[in-house]
Parts: C-alpha cells; structure tokens; sequence
C-alpha cells in the first residue's frame, strides 16, 4: 500500500508542475484533463500526507519517551498511544480511499418504480415510494424529471420512471434497486386485517454516448395522443412517444411532456440507461454478481425491505437495519439507511469478501 500511495503521491505532483507551467495552456483539452485527475487524487495525497506526519509525531513521542522518566515519561507515553490509535485511524481511511470506485457513481441515473403483488394497494404504495424518493431528491438538490407515470383511478402508480439528475446521483440511490414489501391495513379493508403488497425499483446509471451505440434500423419510433391527465389540449396532437429496441426487446414509453422532441429526448435517454444496463451486466458476468451482491443483487426480485406500518418499522434485509420513523422515511429521509448500507459495502470490500 505504502508504494501505491507513493506513486499516487509522485504523480499528484508532476501533474501540478505541469499545471502551473506555460505549456499547459498550450493545450486546453489536455490541461482539463490532467486537472481532473489531480483533483481525483488530491484526497488520497492530502490523507497520505497527514498519514505521514501522524507517524512522524508518534514515532518522536516515543523516542522522547525513552530519555524521560516519571510524569514527563507517562504524558509522552499516553500522547504515543494516542498519535497511534489515529495514525490506524488514518490507515484504514487510506485504504477506502484505494478501493477500486464505481465508475457509475458520480452520473446521473434513471429511476423505476412498479407495482407489484397487490392490486390497487400496491399501486398506492408505488406512489408513496415515488414520493419517498421526490422528497430525498429535493434534500440533496437532485433535479426530477418524470419521463412517464402511469397511474390509477384510486390516486396509485402502476409505473413511474423518472430521470435524476445531479451529483452522485446513482452514488446515492443505487442500493434501492429490489423488491420493496409493504405490510398494512388498507383504507378498504372492514375487518382490520394487515396486507402485503410489493413494489419494484430499479435504479440505472445513465449512459453516455460513446458507451451506448444505437442503430436507427434496431429500433422503431412510434407516436401517439398522450392519455390520462392533462386535458383536451394535451391529446389533440401525437406528442407521445414509443420506443422498441429489436434487439432486446425493451420498449420506452414517454408521454409527459407536451412537446414530441421533449418526450423523444427523455425515451431515448431511459433506452441508452436500460441498454447500458443490460450490455455491460452480460459482459461483467460472474464480475457484476460478485459486485452486487457486497448489499444484495440489485435485482428486481430479490426481497430487500419491507415497511410494516403497524409497527412504523422499516427493515431492510441486507443488512438487519431497522427504523422506527415511517412517517419521516416516507418524506425522504432516507440517509441513515443509505449510509448504512454504503458503510456495509466499504466494510466487505476491505474484508475482501
């Protein structure tokens, strides 16, 4: 670790020195390039260096300890120990930094939402998670940009699919992806009894175009009036939009917007996620399995939590956390789960499981 870190640390400085050299703004597209990824590196040089001088004060407090006697030699000795609980401290914070990132964690992503087992009460709660996540998004300043919602008479979502855009967007909401289990009395239900009822989420890295080649002879763009709320005004034109890839046979539908274009843009910004998806989960095989299972598959049938509202408890079964604050997870305060589950990630990956 400590010539990794070292070699990270050489190459943080050669690129400075070239940075603040004349040549560098000779040529502006190397030079965004190079400052990127002394930015990337900049953490791990600044937690290598503090590193380093931790070590450097622990290893002088227990030399100065050796010549001391009496209380002068018991201070040194307890800042000793002290400068080295933080120095292991530090270390495994140099290791994190080191774990191998996801390349998809800082794009944009596509959020999926359906419902389940359940009928019209899992519609409801589709809704709910639709909510949930509208209300984590405004909390951390992620634009939500609907592409379709399908909806029902009763005020429940059928399907819901969502583009989110801002900083570490999938970062943040990539371990929702699974079956969400709901156990509650419904409004409908005279004899009081408790039903369950699922929905699924699928949360997709977006794709940029360089990953996601799309052959205008693969696919067929059909248009259409838009349905459901919006008014005469809504349904005089064909503004809505299918999309079928051949291939795989995914299909997008997007109807939001009264604009073709728009709904065009949006569809085929959903088509190149699930595209993205699905081709590079085949290439990475045994790989991806391995990956997604540190906090479960991510796979849309596979159980991940369950919100039993009797008891206002929020269980996810990845890793044995429960809450007891339905009515604040439901507004989208969902950190503490969250960083729960990426700190159960990060914890795997250093036990090399």
């Amino acid at each position: 670790m400590l010539k990794r870190l070292q070699e990270i640390e050489k190459r943080y400085d050669e690129i400075g020195k070239y940075l603040s050299s004349g040549e560098a703004l000779s040529d502006m597209e190397k030079y965004t390039r190079l400052a990127k990824e002394q930015a990337d590196l900049e953490e791990i040089v600044t937690s290598f260096r503090a590193y380093r001088r931790t070590e450097e004060e622990m290893n002088a407090a227990l030399l100065e300890a050796e010549g001391e006697s009496g209380e002068m030699k018991e201070l040194l000795t307890e800042e000793y120990y002290s400068l080295k609980e933080r120095l292991s401290e530090e270390e495994t914070q140099l290791k994190i930094l080191l774990l191998p990132k996801d390349k998809n964690d800082e794009r944009n992503c596509t959020l999926e939402i359906r419902a389940g087992a359940g009928g019209e009460e899992a519609a409801l709660f589709a809704y709910e998670l639709y909510r949930m996540y509208m209300g984590y998004c405004e909390k951390h300043r992620l634009r939500w940009d609907v592409v379709s919602l399908n909806g029902t008479e009763l005020g429940g979502v059928k399907e819901a699919i969502v583009n989110i855009t801002g900083q570490g967007a999938y970062k943040r909401l990539k371990y929702e992806s699974g079956v969400h289990r709901v156990q509650r009395v419904p409004e409908t239900e005279s004899q009081g009894r408790i039903h369950t009822s699922t929905c699924t989420v699928a949360v997709l890295p977006e794709a940029e175009d360089v990953e996601v080649s799309i052959d205008e002879k693969d696919i067929r763009v059909d248009l259409f009036r838009s349905s459901g709320a919006g008014g005469q005004k809504v349904n005089k034109t064909e503004t809505a939009i299918r999309i079928t890839h051949f291939p795989t046979g995914i299909v997008v539908t997007c109807q939001d917007e009264r604009s073709q274009l728009k709904n065009k843009e949006k569809a085929f910004r959903v088509l190149k996620a699930r595209l993205y998806d699905y081709y590079s989960t085949r290439a990475a095989g045994t790989e991806a399995a391995n990956r997604r299972s540190l906090v479960g598959t991510g796979d849309r049938s596979e159980r991940i939590r369950t919100y039993n509202f009797p008891q206002s408890r929020i269980t996810d079964h990845r890793i044995g956390l429960s809450l007891h604050d339905m009515e604040g997870f439901l507004s989208g305060d969902l950190d503490e789960m969250i960083d729960a589950l990426a700190r159960r990630e990060t914890e795997m990956k250093l036990a090399g499981e």
